[in-house]
C-alpha cells in the first residue's frame, strides 16, 4: 500500500474536504507536523484519528487541560523503594503519531514540553536525552474563536508546525452524504494501510523531488515579500523557508511528479507560512494573515519557463 491509498481511505471517510486530506499527506511526507483550527464539531479529532489509523504505528492522544503538567506529556523519574534507584516513566509522548486535543488549553509551562520534542525528537528527562520513535508527528487540535480557559500558542511554537489548516464546514451534498451514512450505519472503518517501512521509504523518495532554480528563486520572493508586506511585522523566518520547500516537494510528490512547479509552492504556501507571520496593529484591523498571504502570492511573478 502507498501513500495514495492512505489519501484515498481519509476522502471517503472525512467528507468533502480532498484538499485538507491531501495537504495533511502532504505535511506527513514532509516529516512535518500538523496544527488543525476551526470551530467545534467540525470534525478536526476525526480527521487526526483517521490519519493515525491508516498507519501501522503507534498512536497516542493526550486531551489538553489547564491542569496537565509536562511530565504527564514527556514522563518524569521516579524513586524505586525496592531497587533504591531512580528510574524513568515515559509519557505518551514516545508514540508514532501524538493527537492532542485542544491544545490551546494547556498553560504555556506544559505547551513548552513539546518545544524540543516537535523540533529535533528528542526529550529530555533528568538530565538525559531520549529519542523518539521514527517516524514522529503531532497533530493538534484547536477551537480558534473560544477564549476562556485557553492559552495561546506563542510564536515559538506554532512555528514548529509545518502546516495550520482549517477545517471548515462541508458543503450541503457532503453533509447530506454524512447524515445517510450515519443513519444506515454505512461509515466507512478506518484500516491500517500503510507500514512504518513503506511510509518512510516514501518519506526519502519525496527528498529526491527536484527543485528547479527557477522556482526555488520565485519561492524566495515570497518569502522576502511577507517580509516587506506593510501589514506585516514579522515575516517568514529561515525555518519558515525550508518548511516552504519541503511542503512543496511533497505536494509534488502526491501529485505523481518528481519536480516541484509553482502551482505546488502556490498550493501549500498560505497554510505554511500564514500561522508564522505576526502582523501589525493596522494589519490586525484591516486584513487577516491568510488574506495577507492571498496577497503575497498575486503580487509576486510566476516564472513562466518549464520546469
Amino acid at each position: 500500500m502507498t501513500i495514495r491509498h492512505v489519501l484515498d481511505q481519509l476522502d471517503r471517510i472525512y467528507l468533502g474536504k480532498p484538499e485538507i486530506t491531501k495537504l495533511c499527506c502532504t505535511a506527513l511526507l514532509a516529516n512535518g507536523h500538523i496544527l488543525l483550527e476551526d470551530v467545534p464539531g467540525t470534525g478536526k479529532t476525526l480527521l487526526a484519528k483517521s490519519i493515525a489509523k491508516s498507519f501501522e504505528a503507534d498512536f497516542a492522544r493526550i486531551q489538553f487541560t489547564a491542569d496537565l503538567l509536562p511530565s504527564d506529556i514527556i514522563g518524569s523519574d521516579f524513586f524505586n523503594i525496592q531497587t533504591q534507584t531512580f528510574e524513568n516513566r515515559t509519557g505518551p509522548i514516545f508514540t508514532n503519531i501524538l493527537l492532542i486535543d485542544e491544545v490551546n488549553r494547556a498553560v504555556p509551562r506544559t505547551q513548552s514540553a513539546l518545544l524540543e520534542a516537535m523540533e529535533e525528537r528528542q526529550v529530555s528527562i533528568g538530565g538525559v536525552t531520549y529519542q523518539l520513535p521514527k517516524p514522529f508527528f503531532v497533530i493538534a487540535t484547536q477551537n480558534p474563536i473560544e477564549s476562556a480557559g485557553t492559552f495561546a500558542l506563542p510564536d515559538a511554537q506554532l512555528d514548529r508546525f509545518l502546516m495550520s489548516l482549517q477545517v471548515g464546514y462541508p458543503g450541503a451534498d457532503e453533509e447530506r452524504n454524512l447524515i445517510l451514512q450515519t443513519i444506515s450505519k454505512t461509515r466507512h472503518v478506518v484500516h491500517a494501510l500503510m507500514t512504518n517501512a513503506a511510509f518512510l521509504e516514501a518519506q526519502e523518495n519525496v527528498e529526491s523531488v527536484r527543485i528547479h532554480e527557477d522556482v526555488v528563486t520565485y519561492l524566495l520572493a515570497l518569502i522576502q515579500e511577507t517580509r516587506q508586506h506593510p501589514l506585516v511585522e514579522v515575516g517568514a523566518s529561515p525555518r519558515a523557508t525550508l518548511a516552504l520547500v519541503k511542503a512543496s516537494q511533497a505536494y509534488a510528490y502526491l501529485n505523481d511528479r518528481q519536480f516541484v512547479t509553482p502551482e505546488d509552492v502556490q498550493a501549500v504556501a498560505p497554510h505554511v507560512l500564514s500561522h508564522r507571520l505576526t502582523l501589525t496593529l493596522e494589519g490586525d484591523i484591516k486584513s487577516t494573515k491568510r488574506q495577507v498571504l492571498a496577497d503575497v502570492l498575486e503580487s509576486v511573478t510566476v516564472p513562466v519557463e518549464k520546469v
